[in-house]
C-alpha cells in the first residue's frame, strides 16, 4: 500500500491534511520537529518521524511513494528561516524524493510565487523563496503538483473552490480546511500531467475544480 510523507505535519494545513488522510485509511509518515504537537493523533496508519528540516531528513523519505511539502517558516520568523525552510528544506525534500524514486511530489506554495516582483510588501522574501523552491521542483524530473493558495483564512471547509484568481483582490482567499481537503483529493487520485495552479474559495466542488 502506498505511503505519503507529510513534511510540516504539525503546521495548520499539514495537520489538517494528516488527519484527513488518516480518516481515509491512508498510510502517513508525519515529519515534525516536535512530535508532542501530534500527541492527539492516534491511528494504525500513522508513523511519526521527529527530525529538523534544517538538517538531513532524507531518512524520512525512504519507503514513501508520495510527498506533501506543507512546511513553512511562519509569519513571526525572519528572512533567515524563510530561506532555510521555505527554500532550502523544500529543495532538499525534492532531492531526497528524486533519490528515492517518489512517484508524486505535492508542494504547498503561495499566490504570488509566480512573480514576486509584482508585489511590494514584506512578503517578498517569502515569495522569492517559494518561487525558487517551485522552480527547483519543476526542473527535478519528479512528477509534481504545485498548489498556490490565496490568502489563508480560518473559515470552515466549504468544499468548494476555484483555480481562477478573482478580479477582486480581497476575495483572493481560501480557508485552510479547503486547502487541506484539496490536498487530500490530489493525494488520493492520479493525474496524467504535472500541474501548477492557484486555489481560492469558490463555487465548484473540489473534485471538479481540481482535475
Amino acid at each position: 500500500m502506498s505511503k505519503t510523507l507529510i513534511i510540516g505535519a504539525s503546521g495548520q494545513i499539514g495537520k489538517m491534511t494528516t488527519e484527513l488522510l488518516l480518516k481515509n485509511e491512508q498510510n502517513v509518515t508525519a515529519l515534525v520537529r516536535d512530535k508532542t504537537k501530534l500527541s492527539d493523533l492516534e491511528s494504525p496508519f500513522l508513523n511519526i518521524v521527529e527530525q529538523d528540516l534544517e538538517g538531513d531528513f532524507s531518512e524520512a523519505v525512504k519507503g514513501c511513494d508520495q510527498v506533501i511539502f506543507a512546511a513553512g517558516s511562519g509569519g513571526s520568523t525572519g528572512d533567515d528561516k524563510t530561506l532555510l525552510i521555505d527554500l532550502w528544506a523544500a529543495a532538499k525534500a525534492a532531492n531526497y524524493a528524486k533519490n528515492n524514486n517518489v512517484k508524486h511530489f505535492i508542494m504547498v506554495s503561495s499566490i504570488g510565487a509566480d512573480n514576486p516582483d509584482a508585489i511590494e510588501s514584506d512578503l517578498k522574501p517569502y515569495l522569492v523563496a517559494k518561487h525558487m523552491a517551485d522552480e527547483h521542483l519543476a526542473s527535478s524530473g519528479l512528477n509534481y503538483t504545485i498548489v498556490r493558495p490565496g490568502t489563508l483564512t480560518n473559515e470552515s471547509a466549504s468544499m468548494k473552490v476555484t483555480t481562477q484568481r478573482p478580479d477582486d483582490q480581497d476575495k483572493a482567499e481560501i480557508s485552510r480546511e479547503n486547502v487541506a481537503n484539496a490536498l487530500l483529493h490530489i493525494a488520493t487520485n492520479s493525474f496524467e500531467k504535472n500541474r501548477i495552479f492557484e486555489l481560492f474559495d469558490g463555487d465548484t466542488a473540489i473534485k471538479s475544480a481540481v482535475k
